[in-house]
């Protein structure tokens, strides 16, 4: 009985080795990042296996792996045009994964992923130059990508997963950037319109700097006017009020007034040195000049 349990063992020990060097081990792993199909003689017996410890027949089954993590596919920028024929050259990238390991297995080719790429960058490519093609320049880089992205990644994923067996979770635009012999073109176009605008603003600038001098100058003439006839109504007033005072203080006395005429006319005359006045000595002129009173 002993010898046969060691007999067993080693035979058991014998065809663990052989199974491994042959790589034909009756059990497989699949990991949590994995999904798994079990072929056998090439075709699908049990699809989409869970990450764990499974069984196999050796030679008869082999099990085929797919990443089953959230994969990148970033492109090569493309040309596409809007509905105004404008080129737009624009530079994207998807996040993808696979969820129908049967139905991958079977579109790309017995699970070739160079394969699965070129078929959803087909799509992705397709389904953005449809998207961009209902657009006009200005929708597609700032008003209205997000719409776009969101739109083009819920019908591309309903494709892909029928015809592909793959979720698109999400595309994404990078860049978008006009072709360089259209660049040069539009910024002449933005170029001279900016020169426009600024002529333009220059006229108007000018057009109400003179307006605004003219009022100016209308109010400065305005002003002086009215300060000009203020100021003779003032000293028309003065001289009234003068005059009135005058009157009133040598109406008291009329001899003092007359007086003090004659003395403001003697500083007139005789003011220059050389100034000479041929008068009668008896003028009344020197009335004052002869009294004994003066």
């Amino acid at each position: 009985m002993g010898r046969n349990f060691i007999l067993v063992l080693i035979v058991l020990a014998v065809l663990m080795v052989i199974t491994d060097a042959l790589n034909v081990r009756p059990f497989f792993v699949v990991k949590e990042t994995e999904r798994a199909l079990l072929l056998r003689f090439g075709e699908v017996v049990r699809a989409d296996i869970p990450p764990g410890i499974h069984f196999k027949i050796p030679i008869a089954n082999n099990v085929r792996k797919f990443d089953a993590r959230i994969l990148t596919l970033d492109s090569a920028p493309e040309r596409y045009f809007t509905i105004g024929k404008k080129p737009l050259d624009v530079d994207s990238f998807a996040k993808w994964r696979v969820v129908d390991v049967e139905g991958y297995y079977t579109a790309s080719g017995g699970g070739d992923e160079a394969i699965a790429r070129g078929i959803l960058q087909n799509r992705i490519n397709e389904g953005l130059r449809n998207e961009i093609g209902k657009r006009d320049m200005h929708e597609v880089i700032s008003g209205q990508r997000d719409e776009l992205m969101q739109v083009l990644t819920e019908s591309l994923d309903a494709i892909v997963q029928d015809d592909l067996g793959v979720e698109i979770i999400d595309i994404r635009v990078k860049k978008i950037e006009l072709p360089a012999e259209v660049s040069s073109t539009v910024y002449q176009r933005m170029n001279s319109e900016r020169e426009i605008e600024a002529k333009q603003y220059r006229a108007t600038g000018n057009e109400q700097s003179l307006v605004i001098r003219a009022d100016a100058d209308r109010q400065v003439v305005v002003i002086e006017a009215n300060a000009y006839r203020d100021s003779e109504t003032i000293r028309g007033d003065g001289d009234a009020t003068s005059a009135r005072i005058y009157a009133d203080a040598f109406g008291q006395d009329p001899e003092f007034y007359e007086f003090y005429r004659s003395i403001n006319a003697y500083k007139e005359v005789f003011q220059g040195k050389n100034d000479m006045l041929i008068i009668d000595p008896s003028s009344e002129f020197f009335k004052y000049l002869k009294s004994n009173q003066g």
